[in-house]
């Protein structure tokens, strides 16, 4: 493949990190992420299997060398272990990620190793099954859990738990959760809630659990050494001295802005290029794909236009009004 300049934004930030959503459907109604009566996209408004192929393929000519596939639920769409397939064959490309809910994992974990998926994250936010339930409102822990386990026997290794920490709700199983990640060999990221989309179901001032806070409690348990390690995300890591083999990390949205290293961009299933989670900053690449189906230098050129539109930073707050109103679902994880 044809290997053009690299993509750089307006704050002299080298962008080699893609997040495409591939649905905006889930079979899990978590709630820090969507309300419970959703409404998704219909299908003639999403991109095909075609167009994020070709959007993964500028994108990594563009010198693009991590992709996370996400959604929604990723492992929900139709197609998605082949999508894997051509996409973790671009040369050039150092990673292809996956983020799900693990529950269609018992059957897909090993069709998406042998195509090609470097890495998983999995989210677990309890391992309380009526508590997880409640929190994923449709969820079976018993499902999720044998779908990490299926992980594990198909051969990926580094796969990371996500945990989202709500005060009050499972801010009490922090250390159970990292015992369990270390019984299995994994990584765990605690991510401190988002304020993406108008939810009912809990005040998100109310609910929000610090990193620092999180760090502190687990400090009464494990001897925690910073660490210099990368995903190339935005989570911070420590190691633990009772666990080598566990990484722990933190995203840190609110307490921690991790913005003036960002190398992140994301793709809405719909084909807006976000260059901002926490801003409506966008370019909309699926009118590109549509109107010049066959000319990839259109697609490149929009691209690389956009770079320019990428913020510093963004400005969550824990209390006050929604800005952004998106839900987490449609922004693409």
């Amino acid at each position: 493949m044809e290997q053009l300049p690299a993509l750089i934004d307006g704050f002299n930030r080298k962008v080699d990190y893609l997040r495409m959503s591939v649905t905006d459907r889930c079979d899990f109604r978590c709630v820090y992420c969507m309300a419970e009566d959703m409404q998704f996209l219909p299908r003639q408004q999403i991109l095909s299997l075609e167009e994020l192929y070709q959007v993964a393929e500028r994108f990594v000519a563009l010198g693009t060398r991590k992709i996370r596939l996400t959604g929604g639920e990723p492992l929900v769409r139709q197609g998605i272990v082949e999508l894997c397939g051509r996409i973790a064959a671009l040369p050039g490309l150092r990673e292809l990620c996956l983020t799900s809910n693990g529950s269609q994992l018992s059957r897909l974990a090993q069709p998406l190793f042998d195509a090609g998926v470097t890495r998983l994250n999995i989210s677990l936010d309890s391992l309380d099954p009526e508590r997880f339930r409640a929190l994923t409102r449709t969820g079976d822990l018993a499902q999720v859990i044998a779908g990490i386990d299926a992980a594990r026997a198909a051969g990926f290794r580094r796969t990371k738990l996500n945990a989202v920490v709500l005060k009050g709700r499972n801010d009490d199983e922090i250390v159970d959760l990292v015992r369990f990640a270390i019984e299995r060999e994994l990584d765990i990221t605690f991510i401190e809630e988002m304020p993406l989309g108008v939810i009912s179901e809990h005040q998100r001032d109310e609910s929000y659990c610090s990193s620092d806070e999180v760090r502190a409690r687990l400090a009464e348990h494990f001897s925690l050494i910073e660490s210099a390690e990368s995903s190339q995300g935005p989570a911070r890591y420590w190691r633990l001295a009772e666990a080598p083999a566990t990484r722990v990390g933190f995203i840190s949205p609110h307490s921690h802005n991790f913005c003036a290293t960002c190398n992140r961009v994301r793709l809405t299933v719909e084909g807006r290029l976000l260059l901002c989670l926490g801003n409506e900053h966008s370019a909309d690449l699926k009118q590109v794909l549509r109107e010049h189906p066959d000319d990839p230098a259109r697609l490149e050129s929009a691209i690389r236009d956009a770079m320019h539109l990428k913020p510093y930073r963004h400005h969550f707050e824990v209390g006050g009004e929604v800005q952004i109103l998106r839900f987490m679902n449609m922004t693409g994880g």
